[in-house]
């Protein structure tokens, strides 16, 4: 122990002269000094964070909010038809005409609500000092996470289709072509939603009832996730040798816009594949690690919470929509959209010559994947009667793509309808919409409307923990005042 200050300065002393005899070696020396390396450096992290995920909501931007009146539904009177008994209009002199006969049907939809919810935690908040205001962040990012769940919901929300038991699939195998190894194999199918497509995933599985704890640590809800019930199964019997395929369909479900494929020995019928066309070919076969069918015990097709979205009002019973399942085609491809001889599309004109015959209306946009924009740009393109105008100059534009699609069964000048890619249709179905009526004095300002008890509102919720916990949520329901201005094509095949 050093007892006084002037002994440790004779020692440091001492130690620094024999320092002075040693020097350090050339390459020690070489490291010496403060590198970039040695960590005594800034952290550049801009702020405030980089918002690098799409916010695409096409039906919602367009569609109208208007302000509802209370009560627990929206309700109207819808005349859908005069003199429909079809009464002429001659009299004999000084006669009067017999009554005409007018349709009125009654219609209502129930309000609903939709939201979601998040929350920062103290520390959260001031690790965040400097960088950006959290909570007004959070709630920029939870509006704009509404606005996506909403366009899901105005587009395939769905109260009132059940999808049912889909019917036994009809099974063939190949001997030649696959993987599949000798063995007898069983075939499954479950039906899909769009809640229940965009949901799934081969390595997650199809969702069936889905369970929610709220943030309030209430009672758990439930709804259902947008899977049918399994069908009943199909075997390909006993099969031999080692490079089998299998192939299977089943009868399309009204309301489905994709498949889940189940398929293996009994008791082990495992998820292979989903399809958005009612049949599959399968040349090889996971035995392990996916769900098996026995985790589908029900139909949860419908969600009792959800209002009816574009689709689901279409695809209901009744509707009068236009509604056209592809035919089977190729197994595992089905049967792609035809291009007409005239430039066209032929099961598009047949869709816009039904509306005009039967409505005497024309639909304002068609709504499709990306794959679908993709196959009728190429069958335009390479028609026989496609017209391609060149422009001649010193810059031109390389690739070509059809924006919208001439519909000629309509009064005056043919319209043009535009053509949209919707970012969560699935490949396989397109959607026409119609937002305005040529009807007039119709007492339709808005074909369709977000009718709305209360818009979009935050709430920040009292505290209950050291965390700013916050909701956002809109009380109001997707109404459709005409459903027979909707036009559906769905079980398309990418050919």
């Amino acid at each position: 122990m050093i007892e006084n200050l002037s002994q440790l300065t004779r020692e440091a002393v001492a130690e620094f002269y024999k320092a002075l005899g040693k020097p350090m070696p050339a390459d020690a020396l070489k490291k010496a000094g403060v590198t970039q390396a040695t960590g005594l450096v800034a952290y550049d992290l801009q702020a405030p964070a980089k918002n690098l995920f799409p916010v695409l909501t096409p039906i919602r931007n367009r569609t109208p909010r208007v302000s509802g009146g209370g009560g627990t539904s929206t309700n109207w009177k819808a005349v859908v038809g005069i003199n429909t008994a079809g009464l002429r209009g001659f009299v004999p002199e000084g006669e009067r005409n017999g009554v005409v006969t007018t349709d009125v049907q009654d219609k209502s939809a129930p309000y609903r609500t939709l939201g979601l919810e998040d929350s920062i935690t103290f520390e959260a908040e001031r690790a965040a000092v400097g960088f950006e205001d959290v909570r007004a962040t959070q709630a920029q990012r939870l509006l704009w996470a509404t606005m996506i769940e909403e366009e899901i919901a105005d587009l395939g929300g769905n109260y009132t289709v059940q999808l049912g038991t889909p019917s036994a699939p009809t099974v063939t195998t190949e001997a030649s072509g696959g993987s599949i190894g000798a063995g007898t194999y069983n075939v499954i199918v479950v039906a899909l939603t769009l809640y229940g497509y965009l949901s799934s995933s081969l390595s997650g599985g199809v969702v069936g009832q889905v369970s929610v704890t709220p943030a309030s640590g209430g009672s758990p809800f439930t709804y259902g996730g947008g899977s049918s019930n399994k069908s009943n199964a199909t075997s390909t019997g006993a099969i031999t040798g080692s490079t089998n395929v299998i192939k299977a369909k089943v009868t399309p479900v009204t309301g489905a816009v994709a498949y889940a494929w189940y398929v293996g020995t009994s008791g082990n019928e495992l998820l292979q594949a989903i399809t958005t066309v009612n049949s599959v070919v399968l040349t090889s076969l996971v035995t392990s690690g996916r769900q098996n069918a026995s985790a589908i015990s029900g139909d949860n097709s419908r969600n009792l919470l959800s209002y009816d979205g574009i689709l689901y009002q279409a695809w209901t019973s009744g509707s009068g929509a236009y509604i056209k399942v592809m035919p089977d085609g190729t197994l595992g491809t089905g049967t792609g959209l035809s291009a007409s001889n005239d430039g066209g599309i032929t099961e598009i004109n047949e869709m816009f010559r039904w509306m005009w015959d039967k409505y005497r209306l024309s639909p304002t946009r068609i709504y499709v994947n990306a794959q679908e924009a993709d196959n009728i740009t190429k069958k335009v393109l390479t028609a026989s009667a496609a017209q391609i105008p060149y422009v001649t100059g010193m810059e031109f534009t390389a690739g070509m793509r059809v924006k919208s699609l001439l519909n000629r069964f309509a009064m005056g000048v043919a319209p043009e309808v535009p053509l949209e890619i919707h970012p969560n249709l699935p490949p396989g179905t397109l959607v026409a919409v119609t937002e305005q009526l040529p009807y007039p004095i119709n007492g339709v300002p808005n074909v369709m409307e977000m009718r709305l008890r209360q818009d979009y509102y935050q709430i920040e919720w009292p505290q209950r923990t050291r965390k700013y916990e916050s909701g956002v949520y809109f009380d109001g329901v997707f109404a459709h005042y005409f459903p027979p201005s909707i036009g559906i094509i769905t079980n398309i095949g990418n050919a």
